[in-house]
């Protein structure tokens, strides 16, 4: 019960990563303020939670609904412990050559902005909390071309830099900033960036989870529960001296190309061997 005692909040809590995090979080002990949009599913997940999950409506582009959740969060339980900006879409997916600025800016308040004040406004609720912990989501997206659209990518690359930036800027107030960088979790975030419904969903979801069982060396796709341990290591004492970074959860997808660690995919030069005895 690593957590007993402690409030955490949780963004994007209705489903996907958000929502195994909140279950993790409040089996360990934890008082979880979950927030998302979609209020059927949040206040189901509260429903189930024996009084541990308390759902609260949060659009994070809006700032003042952000300020709100954290005011709620302090006022329910006298303060916040752990904040997991975790809300989330695909964005915008087209490329740099044809996005508007409007696009743009969206993509970028939902997935960049909103990290930003959620942290701004969580702050003066951690400060003096014994082991304080905020932790964002990112993306293997942030450190690697052809992973997401360009503007996701960015955004994404925005949130490791704060994150670091604000490990230094909350260091005087012993809070803790760390990322998360998720490879191919399979969520909803698939499905619905690509604007897939009704029939059609189940048979998307279906072969994504194929290609993501041998998309990275550890054979299988990423799931929701491998974020959420990971969440609640770096929100842990066990995780007290780690600050201003990111970890990789992605099987392995960054490793290198395909063929530096798939025996079935030849590298350049297995190519060229190839092509030279062949002649």
């Amino acid at each position: 019960m690593r957590f007993a005692g402690k409030t955490a909040v949780v963004t994007g809590a209705a489903s996907g990563i958000g929502k195994a995090t909140a279950l993790r979080l409040a089996s360990e002990g934890a008082t979880v303020i979950a927030a998302d949009i979609d209020d059927e599913a949040g206040a189901e997940l509260a429903a189930t939670s024996n009084g541990k999950i308390h759902y609260k409506h949060c659009d994070v582009c809006s700032d003042s609904e952000i300020k709100a959740l954290m005011d709620f969060a302090a006022e329910k339980t006298g303060g916040i412990d752990v904040l997991f900006n975790n809300a989330g879409a695909g964005g915008a997916h087209e490329t740099i050559d044809e996005i508007d600025a409007s696009s743009w800016d969206r993509t970028m308040d939902l997935l960049l902005r909103s990290v930003a004040m959620g942290i701004r406004h969580a702050v003066p609720h951690m400060k003096g909390r014994a082991g304080a912990s905020i932790i964002n989501t990112a993306s293997v997206a942030a450190l690697s071309t052809g992973m997401a659209p360009t503007a996701y990518s960015v955004a994404k690359a925005g949130v490791l830099h704060l994150t670091k930036l604000a490990a230094g800027d909350l260091a005087k107030h012993a809070i803790r900033v760390n990322a998360i960088c998720p490879g191919f979790i399979n969520t909803n975030i698939f499905t619905a960036s690509l604007e897939i419904a009704g029939e059609k969903k189940d048979m998307a979801k279906g072969i994504i989870q194929a290609m993501s069982d041998h998309a990275q060396p550890i054979a299988r796709g990423g799931k929701p529960e491998d974020i959420a341990g990971t969440v609640a290591f770096l929100a842990s004492d066990d995780a007290a001296f780690i600050t201003g970074t990111h970890i990789l959860v992605d099987g392995g997808l960054l490793i290198g190309p395909r063929h530096s660690w798939d025996p079935e995919s030849p590298g350049l030069f297995d190519a060229i061997r190839a092509l030279a005895e062949s002649n």
